[in-house]
């Protein structure tokens, strides 16, 4: 099992902001206005945990079906996303940032 946590400064704002990122509230809130835990994979999950002095260190990266359609759901949001690139033959990765400027990344692996 996998747990990634991220450190944030602003409890509230980042609680909010990662809602609208997976498009639902969290999974599991085990210390209500300090940590919420989305599961992102089955056996795979990332916290937001408030930490003020790790805030805005974080990277992640989460796999998605097509990086395209997920950037657009994501601006329908109101999350703006840095440019698609590709990594390698049909691989493609785009990162975002939260409020306190840690990075998340969604990645497209090669279909085959």
């Amino acid at each position: 099992m996998l747990f990634a946590g991220i450190p944030v400064a602003h409890f509230t704002a980042a609680s909010a902001w990662y809602e609208r990122f997976f498009g639902r509230p969290p999974d599991v809130i085990p210390s209500p206005g300090r940590e919420v835990m989305w599961r992102v994979a089955e056996t795979g999950w990332i916290y937001v945990i408030v930490d003020p002095e790790r805030a805005g260190n974080a990277l992640a990266t989460v796999s998605v079906p097509d990086v395209e359609e997920r950037v657009a759901e994501l601006a329908a949001c109101g999350i703006s996303s840095g440019p698609i690139e590709e990594q390698a033959p049909g691989a493609w990765k785009v990162e975002v940032e939260d409020p306190d400027g840690n990075r998340i990344g969604l990645a497209q692996l090669p279909s085959g």
